[in-house]
């Protein structure tokens, strides 16, 4: 992001208090003076652990050239220009949104309970066939994410891919509000973050703000809630597995075949809830002008990130690790895909489900329950919540740590063995797999 000092000034409605100023000249921005560049504006950022302010002086002394400012009372002499602002973040905010508006790419934004970070990687292995697109930086889903992702588009970007996280209402609107997407896609809507929030009505309420700035149409997953709250202010368009023009035609643990409305997709991953990510994508790009050649060749091209349903081959052992985070949803999808599709040996892996509020327990009682209508070789927990995920008719063993699991799986599982390992990111069960490395 480069802009010259009147639109700086403008962009963030910022008051001068001191300014060399030059009109041709342009700048750039940072928020870190550990990064900071000879020359660029500092805008101190402050966090609940920190305020960005009180490194002022270290971010001139590394070569800014000039910083914003929420306290007129910081004033350093070295600096060529101080801007004074009643909120920093508001500003870069501001800064991104008004940069973003200069190139003016096609905006696509996503949010959901679960398989968001999917949906994106998905959506912009379609897209970038289509012309030059960039998603969301990693996982970078929160408003500071947001700028970062805004601030780094070069003027040749044709479309740009926005993935909106939350955990408190409010949070999507102001997500949506400095993005203003042309489509707004609410992959799904379910118990994350419930124990926040209260209620499934109040996380379909939260998913929702992302119509607040919303330019064009909703393609939202076809949930009773959603249905409720829905204002009608904006055209939507429903997918679901339910749809009737969907054929599934084949599915394994890591490929599925299906056909919708008349055209055939493969993606090199399996699961009903992949497939149902899928037909988000293709409406998305359908409404956006993409043909179903172009949509079919970038979901084939899809493949799974890390952490989701990676699959390495370890010590004999197949592990399929799909444990970035876990929620009573992903959590059942995940063990549906692999139970169903994947041949014996097989044994899952489970761990803590985080942020579920008062009825944490009874929902990992309710995973273990649904695990009853399976069949496996094992299923093994760690955790304190993960222990009462009990299916009274497999085999379960439960772990105080993660290497005494790790120990149980290297001498007890025959060789050959499937391993699904799912549970929030908190848990680190990438340690479960280091373990079996060594």
């Amino acid at each position: 992001m480069k802009l010259n000092l009147s639109e700086i000034i403008k962009a963030a409605e910022a008051e001068i208090i001191k300014s060399d100023f030059q009109e041709e000249k342009s700048y750039t921005f940072s928020t870190d003076t550990r990064t900071i560049k000879k020359g660029q504006i500092y805008i101190p950022l402050k966090g609940e652990s920190f305020d960005g302010a009180d490194f002022i002086e270290n971010a001139l002394q590394a070569g800014a050239e000039g910083y914003f400012v929420s306290d007129k009372n910081k004033i350093f002499k070295d600096a060529k220009i101080i801007l004074y602002v009643e909120d920093t973040k508001e500003a870069y905010l501001k800064l991104a949104n008004y940069y973003k508006n200069k190139i003016n790419p096609y905006t696509i934004a996503i949010t959901g309970s679960s398989g968001k970070t999917t949906v994106k990687e998905m959506m912009y292995s379609v897209f970038k066939n289509a012309g030059h697109t960039v998603k969301s930086i990693l996982n970078h889903n929160n408003e500071i994410g947001l700028c970062q992702t805004l601030s780094a588009l070069e003027p040749s970007v044709k479309y740009l891919i926005i993935e909106m996280g939350m955990r408190a209402a409010g949070e999507i609107e102001l997500l949506s509000r400095y993005s203003q997407p042309d489509i707004a896609v609410i992959v799904n809507c379910g118990s994350a973050h419930i124990g926040r929030l209260g209620s499934l009505l109040n996380i379909a309420k939260a998913k929702f703000e992302i119509t607040k700035y919303l330019k064009g149409v909703l393609i939202a997953h076809d949930n009773e809630l959603l249905r409720q709250i829905n204002d009608n202010k904006h055209k939507t368009v429903y997918f679901s597995l339910k749809d009737k023009n969907l054929l599934i035609k084949e599915m394994k643990s890591d490929f599925c075949r299906f056909e919708y409305k008349g055209n055939e997709y493969t993606l090199n991953t399996g699961g009903e809830h992949n497939i149902q990510n899928a037909l988000g994508v293709i409406e998305t790009a359908l409404y956006a002008g993409l043909t179903p050649d172009i949509i079919a060749k970038g979901l084939k091209e899809y493949t799974p990130i890390e952490k989701r349903w990676e699959i390495q081959n370890i010590k004999g052992f197949k592990i399929i690790n799909d444990s970035y985070n876990s929620n009573p949803d992903s959590v059942k999808a995940a063990i549906k895909q692999f139970l169903l599709y994947t041949p014996f040996p097989k044994s899952v892996v489970l761990g803590d489900m985080g942020e579920l509020g008062k009825n944490e327990k009874e929902y990992h009682i309710e995973t273990g329950k649904f695990l009853e209508q399976f069949e496996c070789d094992y299923v093994l927990t760690t955790g304190e919540l993960a222990k009462y995920i009990q299916p009274s008719n497999l085999k379960t063993k439960h772990f105080d740590n993660k290497k005494n699991l790790a120990d149980f799986i290297k001498n007890n599982l025959p060789e050959g063995s499937n391993i699904l390992l799912k549970a929030s990111r908190f848990m680190k069960f990438e340690e479960i797999i280091e373990e079996l490395k060594n």
